[in-house]
């Protein structure tokens, strides 16, 4: 290299050290964003709400994520949820409540923003999950590249005890990470794992005590520090490229989802929820039942064709 080159390394090194990253100008409502040794720490600030999302925060997410690409010094991003009680419980149903089929790209669309951002990202996103990650807030972490949670920790996904659909991720990724079978298992009967358990299936890369869980994520971004950014944007990148293929899967899944919001069955279950009971889906399969016997009835009176076609005792 040339001792000019070499000056112009050495100069941009300096310079990347002592100035301050074009990432970390902003502040925001529903979360934190700064830049520390060379990461960028992204934490969802909702406490109250068990760190449940909604519109805000997903635009608030996909805003500080993209502006790392402003300041190439980063290695990576951590996300995390405040406190030590919750990562992320998924979206905010006071939130999700307002939506229906005529307003749900609204909300799909930045679901499926936020996830190919990261996804989408040349540097590679670690999910530090401490206490609750459930529904959406699991469907966060399964589009981040690595997983470290505390031993406290429990993952899953909560869609049907409360009427929504994890399309937008878990239904894609669970089967390709866990398996087929525990995937469906893990969907279909709201199944959560604890941190040891989720390492055990492969769920997640690491689980720590909960004190240890920050000095355990620090290590491997020292790790990924000290390794070629050049390397892992170019790997990222092929790793993705299978995976990438099922983006038609994640727009049918929106669509799936457009048809949730706002009805019947939806609301039901977030109401119960946010009232503390039991949601009765029970009663939307009754209804059901009693829909298809009137059908069926008609069927064998030839109800499905003209009156004047139909056998003279089907007129009666």
């Amino acid at each position: 290299m040339a001792k000019t080159a070499k000056k112009t390394v050495a100069k941009a090194g300096k310079s990347a050290k002592i100035g301050k990253s074009r990432a970390s100008s902003k502040t925001y409502s529903d979360i934190i964003f700064e830049v520390k040794d060379q990461v960028a720490w992204v934490t969802i600030n909702r406490p109250r709400v068990q760190n449940a999302f909604r519109e805000q925060t997903l635009d608030q997410l996909i805003d500080a994520i993209s502006s790392t690409r402003n300041d190439p010094s980063i290695a990576c991003v951590v996300i995390t949820g405040s406190g030590d009680k919750s990562f992320s419980a998924g979206g905010d149903f006071f939130a999700m409540k307002r939506l229906t089929f005529r307003n749900a790209y609204q909300w799909n669309d930045r679901m499926l923003a936020t996830a190919m951002t990261i996804r989408g990202l040349p540097i590679p996103v670690i999910a530090m999950v401490n206490g609750w990650c459930v529904g959406g807030g699991h469907e966060l972490a399964l589009w981040c590249d690595v997983v470290i949670a505390s031993d406290t920790a429990v993952l899953g996904q909560t869609g049907a005890k409360v009427g929504a659909c994890p399309t937008v991720g878990a239904t894609q990724y669970l089967p390709r990470i866990i398996g087929e079978r525990l995937a469906r298992e893990m969907i279909f009967c709201a199944r959560r794992f604890t941190g040891p358990e989720a390492v055990e299936i492969g769920l997640i890369n690491k689980s720590v005590p909960q004190k240890d869980l920050l000095a355990e994520t620090l290590k491997w971004c020292e790790t990924i520090k000290g390794h070629s950014s050049q390397t892992l944007r170019m790997t990222k990148k092929s790793l993705n490229f299978e995976s990438d293929q099922l983006y038609a899967s994640w727009q049918h899944g929106m669509e799936l989802l457009a048809y949730v919001w706002g009805s019947e069955e939806g609301l039901e279950g977030m109401n119960a929820f946010l009232e503390g009971r039991k949601p009765d889906f029970n009663k939307f399969r009754m209804r059901n039942k009693a829909e298809m016997e009137d059908y069926l009835d008609g069927l064998d009176k030839d109800l499905n064709t003209s009156p004047s076609m139909r056998p003279a005792k089907s007129r009666k």
